[in-house]
């Protein structure tokens, strides 16, 4: 018996350790390997085979002399041939496994082969055009940016407390405004200069809202709705309190709601702002009463100012272009949201840079604000001049300039700064970022970005990701959440992925030209440094 066993584990462990996915010839051509892993594999076919009918005679002879043995050891017979059958199947099935995930390291060369093609690590990048090219805009970022955000502010107080005043009791009741986005990060570099503000806003009393996120256990969010969630509008008074549904007479008074607040009971899904015969709350329907109500606030507040009011998009519902006397134009995008319980994340009727948004009654949830805290995070950590900012300043302002001559692509300013974000989520020596270093790191962006696209596959930074530092405070269902990939639309567009690969393609190609043509020259033809 001892000798049978030791026969078996023999044929076990020559099988694992001649296996020919363990010890690869590392010299040999993707062809040769799998000659050579075909032919090996034929010897182990028939020494197996062998083996097995070696096996067999003897399992035979045991059967045969299964009355003289013991019943427990004929059992522990049949338990050792099981152990070496599931053995040699798990075998075969990790080879078919590891030859299926194994993954070479991305090259320059695999993203885009064709020929006359350029790569990160092939395009011109000139020090001295870079360091102008950063010295004019943190000039324009430290004598702008504060005086704008400053009229911005004080503009966007005015304006909501006008549209506060012209709401009804039955309207939804407006906050205060946040800022976000590239203006209130100091990255913004792009004319004419924009704001990004979401402006939050709740139902009337005794209505509460509900969230249904995509990546709750009970969810019904269909998959290609990842990132969004529905909000239901729900009343109070549905969970105890009679005071809406019952006569309480003359002389009775709830002392939860007032008589007041008894009015506002019985609200139609209309004016909740839902969507037809549904208790969801609707984009659409928002996006309308909000551009009305901006209107009659505007009107109401016109003559203390001396500039022109315009909506850019009737399509989004805040979308403000001011235009003084001068010609001098600011943007804002005052963009109505929905806070998510108690966090900083809003659910968000629209965003000014996308194209598309989710369909009612799909709300895309934002996480602008914990974006905002993690550059926050990083200034601490990183040198006291560093280039992250100024890298993605001119990855953006490339990006723009290549859409103003190619076309749209799938790629945004959001695309770039997430793509930064997690090369520094990822970055282990933040001495790294200063910014003599600058070359490279804006090179190892544009690198991030290349295998994403190659790999159609770019990870949202916060949602599922463990990387990100406590201090940032992100929600835990958020952090527990699968991740989600922000270039899934390339995966089955394949027109939209071909113009996305070109437009990147002409983007490096362009880099150079774009760059000095950004910087400002001197009569005699050098370059002028602030």
């Amino acid at each position: 018996m001892q000798g049978s066993i030791a026969r078996v584990c023999m044929v076990v462990a020559a099988a694992i350790l001649n296996h020919p996915l363990l010890f690869p010839r590392e010299n040999t051509t993707v062809q040769e390997q799998d000659e050579e892993m075909m032919a090996r594999m034929r010897e182990h076919e028939e020494r197996l085979e062998m083996e097995q009918t070696k096996l067999e005679k003897e399992l035979a002879q045991l059967e045969s002399q299964r009355e003289e043995t013991s019943t427990e050891e004929g059992y522990s017979w049949y338990f050792w041939s099981a152990v070496s059958l599931v053995i040699f199947f798990t075998i075969e099935m990790c080879r078919v496994d590891l030859a299926d995930t194994e993954v070479r390291p991305v090259e320059d060369e695999d993203v885009f082969p064709e020929s006359g093609s350029i790569t990160p690590r092939t395009m011109v990048l000139d020090k001295d055009v870079l360091g102008n090219f950063c010295d004019k805009c943190t000039y324009t970022s430290a004598h702008n940016n504060w005086r704008v955000r400053e009229f911005v502010e004080g503009f966007a107080d005015d304006l909501l407390e006008s549209l506060r005043s012209v709401c009804d009791r039955t309207d939804m009741e407006v906050g205060d405004f946040v800022g976000i986005g590239s203006m209130f990060e100091s990255w913004r570099v792009c004319k004419p200069l924009m704001c990004d503000l979401l402006v939050p806003f709740s139902p009337p009393d005794p209505h509460s809202f509900q969230f249904h996120l995509w990546c709750c256990p009970s969810s019904d969010v269909p998959p290609d709705m990842q990132g969004c969630g529905k909000i239901k509008v729900t009343k109070e008074n549905e969970e105890g309190c009679i005071c809406g549904s019952a006569n309480l007479g003359e002389d009775m008074l709830c002392l939860l709601h007032s008589r007041d607040d008894a009015v506002n009971v019985d609200c139609s899904p209309d004016e909740l702002l839902c969507s037809r015969n549904t208790s969801f709350l609707s984009k659409d329907q928002v996006m309308k009463w909000f551009q009305i109500s901006v209107t009659k606030a505007w009107g109401r507040i016109s003559h203390k100012y001396d500039f022109e009011v315009t909506f850019r998009n009737l399509d989004a519902a805040g979308a403000l272009k001011i235009r003084f006397p001068s010609g001098k134009v600011i943007v804002m995008n005052i963009i109505p949201v929905v806070q998510f319980e108690d966090t900083d994340a809003y659910f968000v009727s629209h965003f000014p840079s996308d194209c598309e948004s989710a369909p009612d009654p799909y709300w895309a949830l934002s996480f602008a604000i914990y974006e905002r805290n993690l550059f926050k995070y990083f200034t601490k950590c990183l040198p006291q001049h560093s280039c992250h900012l100024h890298c993605l300043q001119i990855v953006t302002f490339l990006h723009r300039k290549q859409t103003g001559l190619t076309g749209k692509s799938a790629f945004t300013n959001y695309h770039f700064k997430t793509a930064l974000l997690h090369l520094l989520l990822l970055s282990k020596s933040p001495s790294s970022w200063g910014f003599e270093n600058i070359e490279h790191r804006l090179r190892d962006i544009l690198v991030f970005m290349q295998r994403s696209l190659q790999e159609k596959r770019l990870h949202h930074v916060l949602i599922g990701n463990s990387k990100v530092p406590k201090e940032v405070w992100v929600p835990e269902i958020i952090q527990r959440a699968e991740p989600i990939n922000l270039l899934r639309p390339l995966v089955l567009q394949t027109e939209l992925y071909a113009a996305t690969v070109k437009h990147f393609q002409e983007m490096l190609r362009n880099a150079s030209v774009l760059l000095q043509e950004y910087t400002p020259h001197l009569p005699n033809g050098g370059l002028h440094h602030s």
